[in-house]
Protein backbone atom coordinates (compact mmCIF):
# COMPACT_ATOMS: atom_id res chain seq x y z
CA UNK A 1 0.00 0.00 0.00
CA UNK A 2 1.40 3.44 -0.74
CA UNK A 3 0.56 5.97 1.39
CA UNK A 4 -0.22 10.05 1.14
CA UNK A 5 0.67 12.57 3.69
CA UNK A 6 -1.73 12.34 6.27
CA UNK A 7 -2.96 8.72 5.48
CA UNK A 8 -3.79 6.58 8.28
CA UNK A 9 -3.97 2.71 8.58
CA UNK A 10 -4.60 0.59 10.89
CA UNK A 11 -1.56 -1.54 12.68
CA UNK A 12 -2.52 -5.61 12.40
CA UNK A 13 0.86 -6.53 13.75
CA UNK A 14 2.15 -7.07 17.01
CA UNK A 15 6.07 -6.51 15.42
CA UNK A 16 6.74 -4.43 12.76
CA UNK A 17 10.36 -2.96 11.10
CA UNK A 18 10.40 0.82 9.82
CA UNK A 19 12.79 1.68 7.43
CA UNK A 20 13.79 5.36 6.06
CA UNK A 21 15.07 3.93 2.35
CA UNK A 22 16.55 6.30 -0.37
CA UNK A 23 18.58 5.59 -3.42
CA UNK A 24 21.73 7.94 -2.86
CA UNK A 25 24.05 7.87 -0.01
CA UNK A 26 25.45 11.14 -0.04
CA UNK A 27 23.61 12.68 3.44
CA UNK A 28 24.34 10.94 6.37
CA UNK A 29 20.89 10.08 8.12
CA UNK A 30 20.05 9.49 11.53
CA UNK A 31 16.82 7.54 12.80
CA UNK A 32 14.87 7.84 16.34
CA UNK A 33 12.18 7.29 18.46
CA UNK A 34 10.07 9.12 20.38
CA UNK A 35 7.94 7.07 22.77
CA UNK A 36 5.45 10.10 24.12
CA UNK A 37 2.81 10.59 26.83
CA UNK A 38 -0.59 12.28 25.93
CA UNK A 39 1.00 15.55 26.44
CA UNK A 40 3.22 14.67 23.64
CA UNK A 41 6.18 14.93 25.62
CA UNK A 42 8.52 11.57 26.72
CA UNK A 43 8.59 10.41 30.33
CA UNK A 44 12.31 10.30 30.81
CA UNK A 45 15.48 9.75 28.30
CA UNK A 46 14.68 6.36 28.11
CA UNK A 47 12.34 6.69 25.81
CA UNK A 48 14.51 8.18 23.04
CA UNK A 49 15.57 5.34 20.99
CA UNK A 50 18.34 6.42 18.73
CA UNK A 51 21.81 5.24 18.26
CA UNK A 52 23.12 6.40 21.71
CA UNK A 53 20.21 4.09 23.40
CA UNK A 54 19.74 1.44 21.00
CA UNK A 55 16.78 -0.46 23.14
CA UNK A 56 14.07 0.40 24.91
CA UNK A 57 13.59 -0.50 28.81
CA UNK A 58 10.62 -2.68 27.89
CA UNK A 59 11.61 -3.99 24.34
CA UNK A 60 9.04 -1.84 22.27
CA UNK A 61 11.48 -0.07 20.15
CA UNK A 62 14.90 -1.52 19.15
CA UNK A 63 17.35 1.05 16.70
CA UNK A 64 19.40 -1.32 14.52
CA UNK A 65 23.19 -0.69 13.07
CA UNK A 66 21.76 -0.20 9.94
CA UNK A 67 19.18 2.88 10.57
CA UNK A 68 15.74 0.41 10.83
CA UNK A 69 13.64 0.61 13.88
CA UNK A 70 12.10 -2.57 15.28
CA UNK A 71 8.71 -1.94 17.21
CA UNK A 72 6.99 -4.58 19.17
CA UNK A 73 3.13 -3.32 20.08
CA UNK A 74 2.33 -6.00 22.67
CA UNK A 75 5.53 -4.40 25.02
CA UNK A 76 4.42 -0.79 24.51
CA UNK A 77 4.47 0.55 27.93
CA UNK A 78 0.75 1.82 29.08
CA UNK A 79 1.93 5.30 29.26
CA UNK A 80 3.07 5.61 25.55
CA UNK A 81 0.26 7.18 23.77
CA UNK A 82 2.25 7.33 20.25
CA UNK A 83 5.92 6.59 18.75
CA UNK A 84 7.11 9.18 16.57
CA UNK A 85 9.58 7.91 13.75
CA UNK A 86 12.31 10.78 13.14
CA UNK A 87 14.89 10.90 10.70
CA UNK A 88 17.57 14.02 10.80
CA UNK A 89 21.05 14.82 8.73
CA UNK A 90 23.75 14.92 11.01
CA UNK A 91 25.84 18.15 10.95
CA UNK A 92 23.37 19.29 8.64
CA UNK A 93 24.20 22.88 9.56
CA UNK A 94 27.78 23.37 10.02
CA UNK A 95 27.74 20.91 6.59
CA UNK A 96 24.63 23.28 4.71
CA UNK A 97 22.38 20.45 3.80
CA UNK A 98 18.87 19.41 4.03
CA UNK A 99 16.09 17.66 3.54
CA UNK A 100 15.38 18.70 -0.42
CA UNK A 101 18.70 17.80 -1.63
CA UNK A 102 17.64 13.86 -0.91
CA UNK A 103 15.15 12.37 -3.73
CA UNK A 104 13.16 9.06 -4.04
CA UNK A 105 13.53 8.94 -0.13
CA UNK A 106 10.10 6.69 1.45
CA UNK A 107 9.68 4.88 4.67
CA UNK A 108 9.00 1.59 4.75
CA UNK A 109 6.87 -0.27 6.90
CA UNK A 110 7.27 -4.12 7.21
CA UNK A 111 5.41 -6.59 9.17
CA UNK A 112 6.71 -10.76 9.67
CA UNK A 113 4.93 -11.36 5.81
CA UNK A 114 7.30 -8.71 3.97
CA UNK A 115 6.15 -5.17 3.33
CA UNK A 116 3.11 -3.45 4.81
CA UNK A 117 3.25 0.35 3.44
CA UNK A 118 5.45 2.72 1.60
CA UNK A 119 5.44 6.31 2.06
CA UNK A 120 7.34 8.40 -0.70
CA UNK A 121 8.74 11.63 1.49
CA UNK A 122 9.41 14.42 -1.24
CA UNK A 123 8.86 18.10 -1.04
CA UNK A 124 11.20 19.23 1.09
CA UNK A 125 12.91 22.55 1.35
CA UNK A 126 14.81 23.83 4.25
CA UNK A 127 14.22 20.70 6.70
CA UNK A 128 17.21 19.33 9.09
CA UNK A 129 15.01 17.17 10.31
CA UNK A 130 12.22 15.14 9.56
CA UNK A 131 8.54 13.13 12.05
CA UNK A 132 8.33 10.74 9.03
CA UNK A 133 5.43 9.09 11.14
CA UNK A 134 3.39 8.37 13.84
CA UNK A 135 2.50 4.80 15.89
CA UNK A 136 -0.89 6.08 17.96
CA UNK A 137 -3.30 4.55 20.12
CA UNK A 138 -6.87 5.12 18.64
CA UNK A 139 -9.95 3.39 20.56
CA UNK A 140 -7.39 0.71 22.17
CA UNK A 141 -6.10 -0.55 18.75
CA UNK A 142 -2.83 1.01 17.25
CA UNK A 143 -2.80 2.74 13.62
CA UNK A 144 -0.32 4.34 11.73
CA UNK A 145 0.02 7.99 10.23
CA UNK A 146 1.87 9.30 7.45
CA UNK A 147 3.12 12.44 8.83
CA UNK A 148 6.09 13.46 6.75
CA UNK A 149 6.62 16.93 8.69
CA UNK A 150 9.67 18.88 8.83
CA UNK A 151 11.65 20.79 11.39
CA UNK A 152 14.64 22.93 11.45
CA UNK A 153 17.28 22.59 13.83
CA UNK A 154 18.03 18.94 13.31
CA UNK A 155 18.15 16.60 16.39
CA UNK A 156 18.73 18.88 19.14
CA UNK A 157 15.28 20.93 17.75
CA UNK A 158 13.56 17.46 18.03
CA UNK A 159 14.64 16.74 21.04
CA UNK A 160 13.11 20.10 22.77
CA UNK A 161 10.07 19.59 20.79
CA UNK A 162 9.64 16.01 22.60
CA UNK A 163 11.27 17.03 26.09
CA UNK A 164 14.45 15.87 25.96
CA UNK A 165 17.04 18.19 27.95
CA UNK A 166 19.79 18.26 25.19
CA UNK A 167 23.90 18.59 25.99
CA UNK A 168 25.16 22.10 24.86
CA UNK A 169 28.28 22.40 26.92
CA UNK A 170 29.49 20.57 29.87
CA UNK A 171 27.55 21.69 32.79
CA UNK A 172 29.25 23.20 36.06
CA UNK A 173 29.67 20.99 39.38
CA UNK A 174 26.25 20.94 40.76
CA UNK A 175 25.49 22.43 44.24
CA UNK A 176 23.05 19.83 44.49
CA UNK A 177 21.70 17.04 42.69
CA UNK A 178 20.43 17.55 39.12
CA UNK A 179 18.35 14.97 36.61
CA UNK A 180 21.27 13.99 33.86
CA UNK A 181 21.09 15.17 30.57
CA UNK A 182 20.87 12.25 28.14
CA UNK A 183 24.11 11.70 25.95
CA UNK A 184 24.48 11.92 22.70
CA UNK A 185 27.52 11.34 21.51
CA UNK A 186 28.15 9.91 18.28
CA UNK A 187 29.68 6.43 18.10
CA UNK A 188 27.65 5.16 14.78
CA UNK A 189 29.75 3.02 12.26
CA UNK A 190 32.57 5.78 13.38
CA UNK A 191 35.34 6.88 15.21
CA UNK A 192 34.14 10.04 15.72
CA UNK A 193 32.71 11.16 19.23
CA UNK A 194 31.17 14.89 18.78
CA UNK A 195 28.29 15.96 20.98
CA UNK A 196 24.99 17.70 19.41
CA UNK A 197 25.24 21.40 19.82
CA UNK A 198 21.56 23.52 19.66
CA UNK A 199 22.29 25.62 16.78
CA UNK A 200 23.32 29.03 17.31
CA UNK A 201 21.13 31.64 15.66
CA UNK A 202 21.14 32.54 11.89
CA UNK A 203 24.37 35.34 11.07
CA UNK A 204 24.37 37.38 8.31
CA UNK A 205 25.93 34.70 6.18
CA UNK A 206 22.63 32.52 6.26
CA UNK A 207 19.34 33.41 4.53
CA UNK A 208 17.03 34.94 6.54
CA UNK A 209 13.67 32.91 7.36
CA UNK A 210 10.81 33.17 4.63
CA UNK A 211 7.78 36.00 5.95
CA UNK A 212 5.50 34.33 3.98
CA UNK A 213 4.43 30.61 2.65
CA UNK A 214 1.80 29.59 0.79
CA UNK A 215 0.79 26.13 0.60
CA UNK A 216 0.52 23.36 -2.03
CA UNK A 217 -2.36 21.22 -1.76
CA UNK A 218 -1.18 18.27 0.84
CA UNK A 219 1.54 20.68 2.09
CA UNK A 220 2.44 20.16 5.42
CA UNK A 221 4.16 22.69 7.72
CA UNK A 222 4.93 22.87 11.75
CA UNK A 223 4.80 26.17 13.41
CA UNK A 224 7.95 27.07 15.32
CA UNK A 225 8.01 27.24 18.77
CA UNK A 226 10.17 30.06 20.71
CA UNK A 227 11.17 29.04 23.78
CA UNK A 228 8.94 25.98 25.50
CA UNK A 229 5.62 27.09 24.40
CA UNK A 230 3.81 28.36 21.10
CA UNK A 231 1.77 32.17 21.08
CA UNK A 232 -1.29 32.73 20.13
CA UNK A 233 -2.19 30.79 17.00
CA UNK A 234 -4.17 33.31 14.52
CA UNK A 235 -6.53 32.05 11.97
CA UNK A 236 -8.21 34.02 9.56
CA UNK A 237 -10.27 33.94 6.65
CA UNK A 238 -11.08 36.62 4.35
CA UNK A 239 -11.97 37.07 0.89
CA UNK A 240 -11.66 39.68 -1.97
CA UNK A 241 -13.23 41.14 -5.27
CA UNK A 242 -11.48 40.17 -8.38
CA UNK A 243 -12.23 43.78 -9.86
CA UNK A 244 -11.55 45.78 -6.85
CA UNK A 245 -9.53 46.08 -3.85
CA UNK A 246 -10.38 44.09 -0.55
CA UNK A 247 -13.12 45.63 1.17
CA UNK A 248 -15.39 43.83 3.27
CA UNK A 249 -15.35 40.11 4.69
CA UNK A 250 -17.66 39.19 1.82
CA UNK A 251 -19.26 42.55 1.27
CA UNK A 252 -19.99 41.56 -2.26
CA UNK A 253 -22.62 39.46 -1.75
CA UNK A 254 -23.96 41.49 1.19
CA UNK A 255 -27.39 42.32 -1.39
CA UNK A 256 -27.74 38.50 -1.93
CA UNK A 257 -28.10 37.83 1.57
CA UNK A 258 -24.86 35.49 2.34
CA UNK A 259 -23.91 34.39 5.74
CA UNK A 260 -20.65 32.49 5.40
CA UNK A 261 -19.37 31.12 8.95
CA UNK A 262 -15.39 30.25 9.84
CA UNK A 263 -15.45 27.12 12.01
CA UNK A 264 -13.52 24.83 13.13
CA UNK A 265 -13.84 20.63 14.18
CA UNK A 266 -11.52 20.08 17.26
CA UNK A 267 -10.39 16.88 19.16
CA UNK A 268 -8.68 17.10 22.15
CA UNK A 269 -6.04 14.20 23.49
CA UNK A 270 -8.44 12.90 26.20
CA UNK A 271 -10.55 12.29 23.21
CA UNK A 272 -13.20 14.68 23.57
CA UNK A 273 -14.21 16.31 20.37
CA UNK A 274 -16.17 19.09 19.20
CA UNK A 275 -16.56 22.46 17.03
CA UNK A 276 -16.61 25.85 17.18
CA UNK A 277 -18.84 27.80 15.45
CA UNK A 278 -20.84 30.66 15.41
CA UNK A 279 -23.94 28.04 14.87
CA UNK A 280 -25.30 27.30 18.26
CA UNK A 281 -23.44 29.79 20.06
CA UNK A 282 -20.65 27.64 19.84
CA UNK A 283 -17.92 30.04 20.62
CA UNK A 284 -15.20 28.35 22.17
CA UNK A 285 -12.72 29.56 25.18
CA UNK A 286 -9.21 30.07 25.24
CA UNK A 287 -8.39 29.46 28.74
CA UNK A 288 -10.70 26.54 28.81
CA UNK A 289 -11.25 23.13 26.83
CA UNK A 290 -11.15 23.41 23.72
CA UNK A 291 -8.79 26.32 24.53
CA UNK A 292 -10.11 27.79 21.03
CA UNK A 293 -12.76 30.76 20.70
CA UNK A 294 -14.04 32.12 17.06
CA UNK A 295 -14.00 36.25 17.46
CA UNK A 296 -17.31 36.53 16.30
CA UNK A 297 -20.10 36.19 13.72
CA UNK A 298 -20.09 38.62 10.71
CA UNK A 299 -23.64 38.11 9.39
CA UNK A 300 -23.27 41.19 7.37
CA UNK A 301 -20.05 41.16 5.62
CA UNK A 302 -19.49 44.31 6.49
CA UNK A 303 -16.11 43.94 8.69
CA UNK A 304 -13.14 44.16 7.12
CA UNK A 305 -10.77 42.10 9.26
CA UNK A 306 -13.17 38.66 8.50
CA UNK A 307 -13.66 35.71 10.76
CA UNK A 308 -10.71 35.46 12.85
CA UNK A 309 -10.27 31.66 15.06
CA UNK A 310 -7.28 31.95 17.63
CA UNK A 311 -5.30 28.57 19.79
CA UNK A 312 -3.95 29.28 22.70
CA UNK A 313 -0.11 27.90 22.53
CA UNK A 314 0.25 27.07 25.73
CA UNK A 315 -2.37 24.11 25.66
CA UNK A 316 -0.71 22.90 22.22
CA UNK A 317 -0.09 19.91 23.96
CA UNK A 318 -3.76 19.17 25.11
CA UNK A 319 -4.55 19.48 21.79
CA UNK A 320 -5.03 16.46 18.75
CA UNK A 321 -5.94 18.20 15.58
CA UNK A 322 -7.84 21.24 14.57
CA UNK A 323 -9.91 21.09 11.36
CA UNK A 324 -10.30 24.78 9.65
CA UNK A 325 -13.71 25.36 7.65
CA UNK A 326 -16.27 27.27 6.23
CA UNK A 327 -19.86 26.82 5.43
CA UNK A 328 -22.34 28.85 4.04
CA UNK A 329 -25.50 29.04 6.27
CA UNK A 330 -27.81 31.17 3.68
CA UNK A 331 -27.71 32.06 0.59
CA UNK A 332 -25.51 30.61 -2.01
CA UNK A 333 -22.02 31.64 -3.71
CA UNK A 334 -19.77 31.48 -6.49
CA UNK A 335 -16.41 30.02 -4.43
CA UNK A 336 -14.44 30.79 -7.68
CA UNK A 337 -15.08 34.54 -7.86
CA UNK A 338 -14.51 34.58 -3.82
CA UNK A 339 -11.05 33.63 -4.08
CA UNK A 340 -11.31 32.94 -0.44
CA UNK A 341 -7.42 32.93 1.79
CA UNK A 342 -6.61 31.40 4.82
CA UNK A 343 -3.63 32.93 6.41
CA UNK A 344 -2.27 31.11 10.27
CA UNK A 345 0.08 33.19 11.84
CA UNK A 346 2.02 32.33 15.12
CA UNK A 347 4.95 34.33 16.86
CA UNK A 348 8.33 33.08 15.13
CA UNK A 349 6.94 31.14 12.43
CA UNK A 350 6.37 32.02 8.90
CA UNK A 351 2.74 33.68 8.04
CA UNK A 352 1.20 30.33 6.10
CA UNK A 353 -1.24 31.36 3.32
CA UNK A 354 -4.00 28.84 1.66
CA UNK A 355 -5.25 30.16 -1.00
CA UNK A 356 -8.93 28.38 -1.88
CA UNK A 357 -8.38 27.58 -5.46
CA UNK A 358 -9.91 24.62 -5.91
CA UNK A 359 -13.96 25.34 -7.15
CA UNK A 360 -16.90 23.18 -5.63
CA UNK A 361 -19.79 26.31 -6.45
CA UNK A 362 -22.98 23.82 -5.62
CA UNK A 363 -21.36 22.68 -2.51
CA UNK A 364 -21.86 24.27 0.77
CA UNK A 365 -18.78 23.49 3.38
CA UNK A 366 -15.18 23.22 2.49
CA UNK A 367 -12.44 22.27 4.49
CA UNK A 368 -9.59 24.30 3.97
CA UNK A 369 -6.40 23.51 6.64
CA UNK A 370 -5.75 20.72 9.07
CA UNK A 371 -3.54 21.45 11.83
CA UNK A 372 -2.27 18.16 13.69
CA UNK A 373 -0.38 17.85 17.12
CA UNK A 374 3.30 16.92 16.45
CA UNK A 375 5.98 16.71 19.54
CA UNK A 376 3.77 19.75 21.08
CA UNK A 377 3.94 21.98 18.36
CA UNK A 378 1.53 21.77 15.14
CA UNK A 379 1.68 20.54 11.29
CA UNK A 380 -0.94 22.63 9.47
CA UNK A 381 -1.49 21.02 6.06
CA UNK A 382 -3.87 22.68 2.98
CA UNK A 383 -6.94 20.53 2.40
CA UNK A 384 -9.51 22.66 0.42
CA UNK A 385 -11.89 20.70 -0.22
CA UNK A 386 -16.02 20.95 -0.74
CA UNK A 387 -18.50 18.75 1.15
CA UNK A 388 -22.86 18.99 0.34
CA UNK A 389 -22.29 19.44 4.28
CA UNK A 390 -20.77 19.62 7.80
CA UNK A 391 -21.52 15.96 8.55
CA UNK A 392 -20.32 14.55 5.18
CA UNK A 393 -17.53 16.17 5.97
CA UNK A 394 -17.26 14.69 9.39
CA UNK A 395 -17.11 11.24 7.75
CA UNK A 396 -14.64 11.43 5.36
CA UNK A 397 -11.86 12.61 8.32
CA UNK A 398 -12.99 10.73 10.67
CA UNK A 399 -14.22 12.73 13.52
CA UNK A 400 -17.69 10.70 14.87
CA UNK A 401 -19.68 13.86 15.54
CA UNK A 402 -23.56 13.89 15.95
CA UNK A 403 -25.28 16.62 13.68
CA UNK A 404 -28.59 17.79 13.78
CA UNK A 405 -30.25 20.69 12.21
CA UNK A 406 -30.25 23.73 13.42
CA UNK A 407 -30.36 27.59 13.42
CA UNK A 408 -28.74 31.28 14.97
CA UNK A 409 -32.03 32.93 16.21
Amino acid sequence: MELGKGQKIPLNENFLTIKFQRPDSALEIDTAAFLTQSNGKVAGDEDFVFYGNARHNSGAATHNNDDSIDIDLSRIPRHVEKISLTATIYDADKRRQNFSMIRGAALKIFGTRGEIANFPLENFSVETAVVLGEIYRYKGNWKFNATGAGFSGGLAALCKNFGIEVKDSPPPPPIEPEKPKINTERTKSSSRREKITIPPPPTQNEPPQPKKVELRKGQKVNLIKKGSQLGEIVINLNWSRPEQKKSGFFSRFINRGIDLDLACLFELQNGNIGAVQALGNHFGDLNYPPYIALDGDDRTGAVDSGETIRVNGKFAEKIRRILIYTFIYEGAADWEEAKGIVTVNCPGSPELIVKMDEYGSKKRTCAIALLENVGGTFSVEKIVEFFDDSEQMDRAFDWGLRWTVGRKD
